[in-house]
């Protein structure tokens, strides 16, 4: 799927979770669609959607997280893609973001913030507001005495996973992760995103659900 037709996709509303003041890790929406064969001896090769990116450092390392995850679910690693039984094909990307405000309690009043640590599962990013959350808005208070407002940019991120059998090009498994971020830097997004798009992999056919890829002291 192209990147323009992908964020098309993205933009019908989503009924997911607020970011609260104690949330942690990464939260992503999954969709998933599979008739993934048991795993008995098939052979997979990764390739990227893009044609540009084959051959890249960035998406070798993209690649490397998606290989040792069909690995770990015991499929093996095809010496060519001749040798190969399944064709996985990955994309992903991030858009150009949009505006959102936030309103909440003045300072003045004594509140704090909502400030946690930034963690991805290949590190701690130090101390900030948290980057990801469910949904376009965050919660709001109303307090009749005084507010600020923070105007902020939200990202949409997301990570396609095809995978098809090379002897008849049949579909055996489509999936889509997705998520909402204040950052744009596809080193965090996309290593979170393999990692939802793999939690209980390959998923019941058809389903769309909401995982929380947890901070690395909680796996």
């Amino acid at each position: 799927m192209s990147l323009s037709k992908k964020f098309l996709a993205l933009a019908a509303p989503v009924a997911l979770l607020t970011l609260s003041a104690c949330a942690t890790g990464f939260p992503a929406q999954v969709s998933r669609f599979q008739a993934m064969p048991a795993p008995q001896g098939q052979s997979f090769v990764i390739q990227a959607a893009n044609p540009e990116d084959r051959g890249g450092l960035e998406f070798s390392q993209y690649a490397d997280l998606v290989r040792r995850n069909l690995l770990a679910e015991g499929y093996s690693e095809a010496p060519s893609p001749d040798a190969a039984t399944l064709l996985v094909t990955l994309d992903y990307g991030v858009d150009n973001g949009r505006t959102a405000v936030r309103t909440y309690p003045s300072s003045r009043f004594g509140y704090g913030g909502f400030y946690d640590p930034f963690y991805s599962r290949w590190g701690y990013f130090g101390h900030r507001a948290h980057p990801f959350y469910y949904g376009w808005h965050d919660p709001f208070w109303y307090r009749p005495l005084a507010y600020d407002v923070d105007t902020y940019t939200v990202y949409t991120s997301f990570v396609d996973m095809d995978i098809r059998r090379t002897a008849d090009g049949q579909s055996v498994f489509e999936g889509t992760a997705q998520a909402r971020s204040r950052t744009n830097e596809l080193p965090v997004l996309v290593p979170n995103l393999v990692e939802a798009m793999f939690t209980g992999f390959p998923g019941r056919s058809g389903e769309t659900v909401k995982i929380t890829v947890p901070p690395p002291q909680d796996r």
